[in-house]
């Protein structure tokens, strides 16, 4: 992933001394849950289902344009996807996908980036806030943090199919004063997560492991980070204000 970094440093040089938040807050796919290995599979099982129901006919579209749609609302990518389909089937493409996904992740199908709960369990040892945003449905959120454990860890569980949201800064917007939050950092892979920082007065940690976005996708974060447990060098060397 070839990002421009222009006023991004990286976690290991530059980016001493950010401030240190109230709260950290997380995208799910393609920062804390590799997407990929979860939802490949379900994608073309899914395709194969519409078309036995007469929803759709012709190949399954390519593989990049669900991945890189990734970090946006359902309706959105379904309009990425298969825009040539009414809105009926984007929404039986929204209850077959999310079924299959969920199936997957029961039966151990997908998995954590490395050291993400070890990481998240330090923050939260170190009286660090820690919450989940995303654009995803709120049973898939739900459930990949059940699945691998991680109820105890998240004071709260945001996402677009619970809170109604249209946007992640709205999402992000609505966690903050539901929870009296003034000072954070937004963690994600994509550009809707640094919009959503940015637009709300928040630091962003950019995380370029993943490689799902386009080159500038992670543009105007605070801080980019290659691997996970990185955080943990940021939090400890976070000033106290």
């Amino acid at each position: 992933m070839n990002l421009n970094q222009e006023n991004c440093p990286e976690a290991g040089t530059g980016a001493s001394g950010l401030q240190r938040p109230e709260a950290i807050i997380f995208d799910m796919d393609g920062t804390l849950f590799q997407t990929e290995s979860l939802l490949l599979p379900a994608y073309h099982k899914m395709f194969d289902i519409l078309r036995e129901e007469g929803l759709y006919q012709g190949p399954t579209p390519p593989d990049e344009r669900i991945l890189s749609g990734l970090g946006m609302l359902l309706k959105d990518i379904w309009m990425k996807v298969i825009p040539e389909a009414d809105e009926s089937v984007h929404r039986r493409a929204d209850e077959v996908l999310l079924k299959l996904e969920i199936e997957g992740i029961e039966s151990g199908a997908g998995k954590l980036y490395p050291e993400v709960e070890s990481t998240l369990r330090a923050l939260k040892d170190k009286g660090f806030r820690l919450f989940v945003a995303s654009n995803g449905l709120e049973n898939y959120i739900h459930s990949i943090v059940v699945v691998n454990r991680m109820e105890d860890l998240f004071d709260g569980l945001y996402s677009a199919g619970k809170q109604g949201t249209e946007t992640k800064v709205e999402l992000v917007r609505m966690l903050l004063e539901e929870n009296g939050i003034t000072r954070a950092w937004m963690v994600g892979d994509r550009s809707s997560d640094v919009q959503a920082g940015q637009e709300n007065g928040q630091t962003v940690i950019g995380c370029a492991y993943a490689g799902f976005g386009k080159n500038d996708e992670l543009k105007g974060s605070d801080v980019i980070i290659h691997s996970f447990a990185e955080l943990l060098e940021l939090a400890d060397r976070s000033r106290q204000e």
